[in-house]
C-alpha cells in the first residue's frame, strides 16, 4: 500500500457480491512541471488581477455569473444552484460493470492513469483474486466513478503486482480523424520506397525504455531555478492520511460463488444439459466459454 503519497481517492472497488476497499494515487508527477508567476520586479510581489467589464470599470465578485456563449456577446446565465443542482452524489464505490479485451481499447481514449492500492489488509485477498482474474483473461474492466461531481469513465487493469485505472474520454470528446487527412493521397506509394522504411524501422526497433527520453526543456528550467534560490530551499507540511476501513469480506469464496450463480442464465451444451456456473472460468459470466489466456506486460 502506497504510504509516501495523499490518496485522490478512496472507496470500494466492486465486482458483484465482491467488495473491497481501494485508495486511489495519481500515477503521474505533475510536480515535475515548472510553472511561473507573474511578478512585480521593483517590489517583487505577485501581479494580482482587478475583474473589470468593458465600459462599467471594476465589478464585485457577488456580481459575477457562469454563462455559456451561444453567439457572439450572447450569453445564456446559468445560476450556481443550477450547476449545482445537476452534480452527481459521489458515490463511494466504482463497480465493475463490463470486461472488454485489453486490445479493443483505442489508445485515443486513454487521458490519465491511476494506481489502485488495496486500503488494508482485508482487502488484500480480494484485490488479488480481481487482479489475477484480469490478467489471465486479457481483460479490462470497464466502470463509472463519480469525482467532484462529474462521472467519469475509467478502465482497470493489471499493472505488475497492483491495478491500475486509466480515466477515460467520453467518444463525444474525440474528434472525427476523417476531417484532418483529407489531404492525404488515396495513390499507393512505391513499394521499394515502403520496404526501405519498413528496413529502417526495423533497424531502429528495440523495447521501451521511457527513462531513455527527458524532456530536456524542463531539465533546462530546473537547473535555472537551482541556481536563482542559491541553496534556499521551500517545504510544504503534509497532511495526514486517513482511510476508510475495508469491506467486511466473511468468505471471499462464497462470495465469489454466489456472485457466478446471479449472472445469466447458463447456456445449454449440445446435449441440451445446463452448464454448471461454479464449473466457469474465473472472469466470464456463467454459462461463456473462458476466454483464451493472454499474457499481459507488466
Amino acid at each position: 500500500m502506497a504510504k509516501k503519497h495523499r490518496a485522490y481517492w478512496k472507496g470500494y472497488l466492486r465486482l458483484s457480491l465482491v467488495t473491497i476497499g481501494v485508495e486511489i494515487y495519481s500515477a503521474v508527477e505533475s510536480a515535475n512541471d515548472i510553472s511561473f508567476r507573474q511578478i512585480h520586479k521593483p517590489s517583487g510581489k505577485r501581479v494580482n488581477y482587478e475583474k473589470v467589464v468593458q465600459g462599467i470599470g471594476k465589478i464585485e465578485t457577488a456580481d459575477i455569473v457562469k454563462g455559456y456563449e451561444v453567439d457572439t456577446d450572447t450569453y445564456v446565465v446559468i445560476a450556481p444552484e443550477e450547476i449545482d443542482a445537476l452534480k452527481l452524489e459521489s458515490k463511494k464505490t466504482i463497480d465493475l460493470v463490463q470486461f472488454v479485451g485489453a486490445d479493443e481499447v483505442d489508445y485515443r481514449f486513454f487521458e490519465r492513469p491511476y494506481f489502485i492500492a488495496p486500503a488494508d489488509s482485508l482487502a488484500g485477498e480480494g484485490y488479488v483474486v480481481i487482479r489475477d482474474a484480469l490478467l489471465k483473461t486479457g481483460k479490462f474492466g470497464l466502470a463509472q466513478v463519480t469525482i467532484g461531481g462529474r462521472e467519469w469513465l475509467v478502465a482497470i487493469a493489471p499493472l505488475g503486482e497492483g491495478l491500475v485505472m486509466e480515466m477515460l474520454r467520453y467518444a463525444n470528446e474525440l474528434r472525427d480523424p476523417a476531417d484532418f487527412f483529407e489531404e492525404v493521397p488515396s495513390a499507393k506509394p512505391q513499394k521499394e520506397m515502403v520496404d526501405l522504411a519498413v528496413q529502417l524501422i526495423e533497424q531502429k526497433t528495440s523495447a521501451f525504455k521511457p527513462a531513455a527520453f527527458q524532456d530536456h526543456y524542463q531539465e533546462a528550467l530546473k537547473a535555472l531555478v537551482q541556481e536563482k534560490l542559491k541553496g534556499n530551499k521551500v517545504v510544504a507540511a503534509e497532511e495526514p492520511a486517513t482511510r476508510p476501513s475495508g469491506a467486511n469480506i466473511v468468505d471471499l469464496m462464497e462470495a465469489l460463488k454466489r456472485s457466478v450463480g446471479q449472472s445469466d442464465s447458463p447456456k445449454r451444451n449440445q446435449k441440451g444439459a445446463a452448464r454448471s456456473p461454479t464449473n466457469e472460468s474465473t472472469g466470464g459470466k456463467s454459462g461463456q466459454k473462458a476466454a483464451p489466456k493472454k499474457k499481459r506486460k507488466a
